[in-house]
């Protein structure tokens, strides 16, 4: 149904009388376009954070050096850990030996007694053989030496031994690995 000019006329009157319109009031049969989109300052906002986001954290995921270091760092803690327990659950000496790059676990095969009391290492290689390497070469050990755990999980010494920036502490009176 269309309207004619007339009456087109009449209802902007009206709605002018009564609502205290204008003449550019839309009628009834057009509606008002919803806004679609961002305006350009929310646009700006978002560039200029994912710049910051991009330039502050994008380059850690890239570097491996940080996660390959502290990861071997762990590694090599545990190894330790684990040469206390095997040689108090074996009551036998474990030897621990490093490299720049590396860390093998071996054992004594006499066993400890009074005519024994120091390990002879390295000694036997354990089954399967125990050894962990760095993932890469910028990831090294410095500062060790090699040293055993008792059959009573004590270290020959206390040892520092610093892997790639991160440092390891064996005590010396309760083989405690931190």
């Amino acid at each position: 149904m269309r309207l004619s000019a007339a009456q087109v006329e009449a209802i902007k009157q009206e709605a002018e009388y009564c609502f205290g319109a204008r003449d550019d009031v839309r009628l009834f049969g057009s509606r008002m376009k919803k806004q679609r989109g961002f305006t350009l300052t929310e646009l700006i906002t978002v560039m200029v954070i994912i710049g910051i986001i991009s330039v502050a954290a994008i380059p850690k995921f890239f570097d491996r050096n940080v996660f390959d270091s502290r990861g071997f760092r762990d590694q090599v803690l545990s190894t330790l850990r684990f040469a206390q327990k095997m040689a108090i659950a074996q009551r036998r000496f474990i030897c621990v030996a490093f490299a720049p790059d590396s860390v093998t676990l071996t054992y004594d095969a006499t066993e400890p007694g009074p005519a024994h009391t120091a390990a002879t290492c390295p000694g036997t290689a354990l089954v399967p053989p125990y050894k962990i390497s760095a993932p890469t070469a910028d990831v090294t050990i410095s500062g060790y030496s090699d040293f055993y755990f008792s059959a009573l999980g004590a270290p020959s010494a206390a040892r520092t031994i610093t892997v790639g920036g991160y440092t390891i502490t064996v005590e010396a009176e309760t083989g405690y690995v931190h």
